[in-house]
């Protein structure tokens, strides 16, 4: 626990921050429903080590019966993998427990630890199915989709934003560097990049619109396109202009 809760500190002390803004935290969460399995090598992650901030959180995790809310991720490296922490906000943890007791401020850290696990750094993406740590899936899953997701710029929009004068002066004092937080959001357009043509044969045309569901699909790239990677493809409307639209299940529609 001790090795575990120093690793923790390094993330929060050295790691990059990140803040990801509620739709692309939904969006998240969404891909990571249909995301098998996920690669944990430094390669794969934004940063080596770093603290990714959900903004309204990411679910929650069982314990013994209760369910606590998860709102943070930090990982470090590790001897025998990459280390791993679920967090809870103390103003959450507050707002859960309001007339109860206090939380003292002194005492209780702004991020608390909720559960951490070591997941191991292999050549092959490793099924969730086969994940034994005790970390919940959903919320692991959609870890490993934003990551996935931050390497497509025309899905994202990444920005960076520097501590307010207060917090730097602070920091200034206490011998800290002024963090700097990249800002992960969803573009408000972007164009679908896997649409196909509207026939499907010599003199064919499709007679109907439908929506193709967002879905993962295997992008080659790098030298002579010869290596994947998993990148999501966004739902789009198929078919020709002005053509009727099938609604054969229920659709729904996500507007910011």
């Amino acid at each position: 626990m001790a090795e575990g809760l120093d690793g923790l500190g390094f993330a929060l002390r050295a790691g990059d921050l990140f803040w990801v803004q509620q739709d692309m935290a939904a969006l998240a969460m969404h891909a990571g429903g249909s995301l098998a399995a996920a690669r944990w090598a430094t390669a794969d992650r934004p940063s080596s080590s770093g603290l990714l901030f959900w903004q309204g959180g990411i679910g929650t995790m069982d314990a013994r019966g209760v369910s606590i809310p998860v709102e943070a991720c930090a990982w470090a490296p590790h001897e025998t993998g990459m280390l791993l922490w679920l967090l809870m906000s103390r103003d959450r943890f507050a707002a859960e427990i309001k007339n109860r007791y206090t939380v003292p401020t002194d005492t209780v850290p702004p991020l608390m630890p909720i559960y951490g696990a070591v997941l191991p750094v292999t050549a092959e993406p490793v099924s969730f199915a086969e994940d034994d740590s005790g970390l919940p899936q959903t919320i692991v899953a959609a870890l490993a989709a934003a990551w996935l997701l931050m390497q497509q710029p025309l899905l994202i929009d990444r920005t960076t934003e520097r501590a307010d004068k207060t917090t730097a002066r602070a920091d200034t004092r206490d011998g800290l560097s002024s963090p700097r937080v990249s800002v992960v959001d969803l573009r408000r357009q972007y164009a679908p990049q896997d649409q196909d043509s509207d026939t499907d044969g010599p003199g064919s045309r499709y007679r109907h619109r439908w929506v193709v569901s967002g879905h993962w699909r295997d992008q080659a790239y790098g030298p002579d396109r010869s290596l994947r990677r998993r990148t999501w493809i966004p739902a789009y409307v198929k078919g020709p202009e002005g053509a009727p639209l099938l609604a054969t299940e229920k659709v729904n529609v996500w507007r910011r």
